[in-house]
This record gives structure tokens, C-alpha cells and sequence, in this order.
């Protein structure tokens, strides 16, 4: 369903119980990411909803174009960017800074036709067809179905409404979903290219406190197994930290530093609209993966616990890997990564190197190497139109023919 943000009357067609054919007319949020982060600025946006096979409803914002004046708006035909956060945010991150300065306009405005997906249990994408979001059910997933599900359902969307293959812009956890579905065959026949921002697939090495708190299940523990939400979980710490940050001359983005590394480039200006809207809920069951990934070294899907649960979901009595050396060789792969990320550690990256590497087409596969990034530099950093996305945009139009 779609909805474009500049067309009255404002109407937002949704799918709802009776099944993924019937649908009714609901008002688009007013507070959506479409109407407060991005037509403000002078371009169109629409407001889209994907269902995914197991019925949640995500949030998908389409730029179709650049800003009046600005150059790529001419007739050609707009080749698609979808760009996907990663955990624990959503969509918002990427628009923070100045449109000259956020990744999915400077792309618009370069010609590209950006799509901005919100994983499921997001503020955006916190419905589902059956299931509410205060039910124990709606949170029964890893990042094994944000693999299976959320990302084929958006590209499998995207192409629908386009027409042509998908150049792909992961963060974080966006590159892990996306590494995990490519090993599994999917996405294939509808990817043109990739750029992975702080590749996550091993967290052997993590040093970040999220990274300890993962592995020692203390979330877990603490919060059961339902949704984690920090935000409402640990809303002194939050109310706590707002106030500190309303004293000037405070760098409120260097309570970021424990979670993602020492972060260099970050506009203190935006510490504020940050700290509305993140962090954004996950599942208890994605955590707990997270915590599986860091004590047992290894890319797995997730493991129910017993060899009798793995048995009835997977067929064997382990959980079984995601082979990566599986990716097609021949898939252009862009990958970035900083010296200072906690998160994606530089001795984990180089592991997927190793992987990828030998069975990598060379001119298929791009490194960037910065040292002075950490987590969030990539998709917020002030310079990151200088470092990163120029190398970004340079590797699309050398892989789209521009």
C-alpha cells in the first residue's frame, strides 16, 4: 500500500484481518518519518506498508526523487536503493543530519530512487495482521526472520512497484540479515549490488556493553522473553540522561561511546531528536541470538535450546550455520568498516573477510578501511558524505551504467 506525501486527501490503505486482499482507510501518521524528517525539506516522500509472509505490517518511506533544482530529475529511469538500519534503531537514524549531509537524500538527489525499510517491532512496523503488540506471540523472532521474512518481503515489494533490481545499503544488523539471506539464496534474482556499513556477521571479539550484556543473558534474565525495550525497560537511565544533556556545552553522544565506540564525527545538535525516537524495541529472542553468536563464535540461525527443538525446526539436533561462502561470488559487495567499532570489531570483520575473500570475484569486492569511525559515525556522522558515501554512490553508478 502506498501513500504519497504530497497528495491530499491523505489516506493510507492498510491490510488488516480478513487477509492480505482486503483493505481499509486509515490516516497516515502525522508524525511519520515522511512528513517530519524528509518533505520538510523540499522533497516528495510516500509512505509505504509491506507485509511480510508471516503477517507483520512494515514501514517503508519511498523518496522517489531529489529536490527541485537539484540535479537527477530528469526523465531517466531511477534505479532503486533500499537502505536498512540496524538494531535497536529504526528508519529516523539515517535522516538526523542535513538532507546534504544524510545518505538517503544525498541519493535522491544523485538519481536514485531510495526506499527506507523499518524492521519489524519498530515504531513504524509494530503491527501485524493476527498478532498485538503487547502479546508475548508478536515478539516470538530473531534476526533469522528479519532474514527470512522482513528483507524478502521489502525487495520483493520494491521490485514489484520498480520494476528492476535493488542496489542494497545495510547498517549493522542490516548487513547481517542481508549476508544471512544471500547465503540462503534469497534475495538473488532481485539484488543488483550491496554496501555493507559496519558489517556484522561474527562477534567473537565484541567489546562493546551491549555485546557483554548479549552474551551474558543478563537482558534476558532481567526482562524475560517478550520485547526488549530500553527506552521503556530503562526509562530512568533515559530520563536521567535528557537532563544532563539539556546543560549546554555537554557531548550527550559520548554516553554512545560504552555501546558503539568512541564516535568522532557525531552532530551534538542532533542528540536530541536522537534520543526521542531511539532506541527502538527488538525481541528478547534477537538479544538472546545476539548473546548465542558471541559465546559459541559462529554465524548459526538461532538455537532453541535442545536437540529436540532444533530437530523439529531445522531437521538436526544443532543449529544449523549460515554458509556465507554462499554469496554469490559474482554480487557486487561494497564493505566499510572503522577502527574504533565496538561493535564490528576489526578482528570480526577480518573473519568475514577470510570468508568472503576467497570466493569473492576481486572486482566484485570493495573494501573501505577509517580510522577514526565507530558504530555510528557510518550512518550519522557530520563528514560521512566525504568518507563513506561518495565511495557509496561511486559504487552504484559503477554497477548501474551510469
Amino acid at each position: 500500500a502506498r501513500l504519497d506525501g504530497y497528495a491530499p486527501p491523505s489516506i493510507w490503505l492498510e491490510p488488516w484481518l480478513f487477509g492480505l486482499n482486503q483493505w481499509h482507510i486509515r490516516s497516515p501518521p502525522a508524525d511519520g518519518i515522511c512528513a517530519t524528517l524528509v518533505t520538510i525539506h523540499g522533497y516528495k516522500c510516500q509512505e509505504h506498508e509491506v507485509v511480510t509472509e508471516d503477517g507483520y505490517i512494515l514501514s517503508v518511506q519511498r523518496i522517489p526523487g531529489g529536490r527541485v533544482g537539484v540535479g537527477g530529475n530528469g526523465d531517466t529511469k531511477r534505479q532503486p536503493v533500499l537502505i536498512q538500519h540496524g538494531v535497536l534503531v529504526d528508519g529516523v537514524t539515517w535522516l538526523l543530519n542535513q538532507p546534504e549531509q544524510n545518505l538517503p537524500t544525498i541519493l535522491a538527489d544523485q538519481g536514485f530512487d531510495v526506499w527506507i525499510s523499518n524492521t519489524r517491532g519498530t515504531r513504524f512496523s509494530n503491527r501485524h495482521l493476527s498478532l498485538q503488540v503487547n502479546q508475548k506471540g508478536y515478539w516470538n523472532w530473531s534476526w533469522d526472520e528479519l532474514a527470512k521474512f522482513d528483507l524478502p518481503a521489502v525487495f520483493d515489494y520494491v521490485y514489484n512497484e520498480t520494476g528492476q533490481k535493488i542496489h542494497y545499503v545495510g547498517h549493522s544488523q542490516g548487513t547481517l540479515i542481508a549476508m544471512a539471506a544471500l547465503s540462503e539464496g534469497l534475495l538473488v534474482e532481485k539484488i543488483k549490488s550491496a554496501a555493507l556499513l559496519s558489517p556484522v556477521a561474527y562477534l567473537n571479539t565484541v567489546t562493546s556493553i551491549l555485546g557483554v550484556v548479549c552474551r551474558e543473558a543478563i537482558v534476558a534474565d532481567l526482562f524475560g522473553d517478550s520485547a526488549f525495550d530500553p527506552k521503556e525497560q530503562l526509562l530512568p537511565f533515559f530520563n536521567i540522561a535528557r537532563t544532563l544533556c539539556d546543560a549546554p556545552g555537554i557531548d550527550c553522544y559520548g554516553l554512545l561511546a560504552p555501546l558503539t565506540g568512541p564516535n568522532c564525527c557525531l552532530n551534538v545538535s542532533t542528540f536530541h531528536p536522537f534520543i526521542r525516537n531511539e532506541p527502538q524495541p527488538t525481541s528478547m529472542m534477537n538479544i538472546r541470538h545476539c548473546g548465542q553468536s558471541i559465546r559459541e563464535k559462529v554465524v548459526a540461525k538461532y538455537d532453541y535450546g535442545s536437540s529436540e527443538a532444533n530437530t523439529a525446526r531445522y531437521g538436526e539436533a544443532k543449529a544449523p550455520a549460515y554458509n556465507l561462502s554462499n554469496i554469490p561470488k559474482n554480487l557486487p559487495l561494497f564493505l566499510s568498516y572503522g577502527a574504533l567499532d565496538t561493535l564490528s570489531d576489526v578482528r570480526d570483520v577480518n573473519l568475514l573477510l577470510g570468508i568472503l575473500k576467497p570466493h569473492h570475484d576481486v572486482d566484485k569486492l570493495t573494501i573501505q578501511y577509517i580510522n577514526n569511525y565507530a558504530h555510528m559515525d557510518f550512518i550519522m556522522g557530520v563528514n560521512a558524505k566525504d568518507i563513506v558515501y561518495t565511495q557509496v554512490l561511486s559504487f552504484f553508478k559503477n554497477h548501474t551504467g551510469f
